[in-house]
């Protein structure tokens, strides 16, 4: 089981600290950093100093770091264009020497695109689809040839396809609990599909979903990697796992059901059902990014007991 730490800036973080979380990440053995790509704080917290950018945000740690992947869950694909994603992820896999992960999703925050004055159209989906199709297509465009698109929302001619990131293929995730068209393009595109926030049974029904539609799709059951993003909430003992939820404004109850909290064996045990049912992979969605502690617990108590 790989564990990666998953982060939302949103909430509050500048990029010193969103730095420093990432290489204690790398530094206490963690497959990866992931952030999130929001503009706006979402519930009670104060959101300061203000919001980060996801992709300048992971160019800087591409230079920054040397050994853990760098990605997002999910990129938005309201904030870019496709064309323009396509270079800009091409760069920082340059820049980080080959370590970049492509999140894509629809983009479905309604409240920071008005905050922003960032389009919000109806048909999210299907510009989802297209987005996939290009960023894709104009990676795996042969050096020297072009690369043309003609979709009902994007339309490219001529492209010379570059800049070429330094993976033969970059990984793109999709991931969501639609029961139809998300399986769908995650057959179709992707190299890992995603549960966010679900149960291990809610999350086996959907991987279920996915393998069926990579069946239909001519893909390997082994070709894709499934995986899950949870919130953690870590204590030696109950008082300690009581603090942290306070801090993050959740009781422990709750984050137990519906996240991976508790100590460290009640952690573990957790995880393998998640494991259970196919997930190899877990994105560990830390909220209080000034809780170093918390990352070393994790590192040494329950990352050190899954091989």
């Amino acid at each position: 089981m790989d564990l990666r730490i998953f982060t939302e800036p949103q909430q509050g973080a500048d990029y010193d600290t969103l730095l420093t979380v990432a290489k204690a990440t790398e530094d206490l053995g963690f497959d990866a950093f992931f952030r999130s790509d929001h503009y706006l704080r979402m519930g009670s917290a104060d959101g300061l100093p203000g919001p980060t950018d996801a992709w300048i945000t992971l160019a800087g740690l591409a230079r920054e770091t040397r050994r853990i992947r760098l990605g997002t869950l999910m990129t938005a694909g309201t904030f870019r264009l496709p064309g323009v994603l396509a270079i800009q992820v091409a760069q920082v896999d340059r820049m980080s020497g080959g370590r970049v992960e492509l999140g894509l999703g629809a983009g479905w925050f309604e409240e920071e695109h008005k905050a922003y004055g960032i389009p919000f159209p109806a048909e999210r989906m299907a510009r989802l689809e297209e987005q996939l199709a290009i960023v894709t297509g104009l990676w795996a465009t042969e050096p020297g040839a072009t690369f043309d698109y003609r979709g009902a929302h994007y339309q490219l001619e001529n492209s010379p396809a570059l800049p070429k990131p330094v993976q033969a293929k970059v990984p793109v995730l999709v991931g969501g609990h639609g029961a139809r068209r998300t399986p769908r393009l995650a057959a179709r595109y992707a190299d890992e599909f995603n549960m966010p926030f679900a149960s291990a049974a809610d999350s086996e029904r959907q991987f279920g979903r996915v393998r069926a539609a990579a069946a239909e799709a001519g893909r390997g059951a082994g070709d894709l990697v499934y995986s899950n993003a949870l919130v953690v909430c870590v204590g030696k003992d109950d008082a300690e796992v009581a603090r942290r939820a306070a801090v993050i404004g959740r009781e422990v109850d709750e984050l137990k059901a519906n996240g991976l909290a508790g100590s460290p064996a009640e952690v573990v045990e957790k995880i393998g059902t998640y494991a259970a049912i196919g997930s190899s992979r877990l994105y560990l969605q830390l909220l209080d990014l000034d809780d170093l502690d918390h990352l070393e617990l994790i590192s040494a108590q329950v990352l050190s007991q899954l091989g």
